[in-house]
């Protein structure tokens, strides 16, 4: 379990020793996050933004003890239909959506040579998607999966390591699009570890409603991103930021979602497979006690 990166100064006293400004968290926090005994994992979700180079991912590699995997999202070079402004509004079609070579060179060789044995799981997350491709996802689905088929095996550099595919558009679960996902999934799992991401944001059907997905893929490694929370809409990450800063408290919990997570994270690694959980401050309000919130929730009795 952890978190969706590490760099708030909101976290003095829950897993910083004192109070530390961002730009000293940013550069130094990651060493000191490492240590504590229940963030066990980050997500890298800066990759997402601009791919990372091989000296930046052993950077944060080096910063880690052995048992730290990372959780790493592809770029938007690959995982986004659309090129977008800074406001996040697509301004047109993206050439390179989905493009196995780049999602080789630009993602999986660099995280493999830079993060090693620490890989953890690494994530395409499929941005929302235009409706010309909406009105498609079959076809989306079968270009994901060829993409999948070019990737690299991650074993042996990344014994741990898993691919997830995480979607932001509730057609994927359709009763007409699932059984493709799933079986795309089940397919590709021929070169790597790969699984159906939860994602669990208000752009998607509640966690129950995607477990369906996880059951077809059964016995499999599960990868979850819980990154915002309901309360707040599809849109609502700005008024969650605005409503929880300074991120030391937990302000909206939500236990439904955390004891379903409980029960799936028991269930997969009950089976002998790996799990791989990074909170985002919005999901509650404090990204650290949502972590232990949910290891109480998955041992009674656990003081965090």
């Amino acid at each position: 379990m952890g978190t969706s990166s590490w760099h708030f100064p909101g976290w003095a006293g829950l897993v910083w020793d004192g109070d530390y400004g961002e730009s000293k968290l940013s550069k130094e926090g990651l060493q000191a996050y490492s240590r504590h005994p229940l963030l066990r994992t980050v997500s890298l979700d800066r990759a997402f933004y601009r791919p990372l180079s091989v000296s930046q991912y052993a950077g944060y590699a080096a910063q880690v003890p052995e048992g730290f995997r990372f959780v790493v999202k592809a770029p938007a070079l690959v995982a986004d239909a659309q090129v977008r402004a800074e406001n996040g509004r697509g301004m047109a079609p993206n050439p390179a959506f989905l493009d196995p070579e780049l999602a080789v060179r630009e993602f999986i060789e660099p995280a493999l040579e830079g993060l090693g044995s620490k890989v953890g799981a690494l994530v395409f997350q499929i941005s929302p998607l235009p409706h010309h491709l909406l009105a498609r996802l079959p076809e989306v689905i079968e270009r994901i999966g060829v993409m999948l088929a070019a990737l690299p095996p991650l074993r042996p550099t990344a014994p741990d390591g898993v691919v997830g595919i995480e979607v932001r558009d509730a057609g994927f679960l359709s009763a007409a699009n699932a059984p493709l996902l799933a079986r795309m999934l089940r397919e590709a799992r021929a070169t790597n570890p790969t699984t159906y991401c939860l994602g669990l944001h208000a752009k998607m059907p509640p966690i129950e409603d995607q477990l369906p997905l996880l059951r077809a893929l059964w016995p499999g490694p599960l990868v979850c991103r819980w990154n915002l929370h309901r309360r707040h809409g599809a849109y609502g990450y700005e008024t969650a930021k605005q409503t929880y800063e300074p991120f030391n408290q937990m302000v909206d919990p939500d236990p439904e979602t955390r004891a379903a997570l409980a029960r799936v994270i028991a269930g997969t690694t009950g089976a002998g497979q790996p799990a791989y959980v990074t909170i985002n401050n919005k999901a509650e309000g404090s990204a650290p006690l949502s972590v232990a919130a949910l290891a109480q929730a998955m041992l009674p009795g656990f003081d965090s």
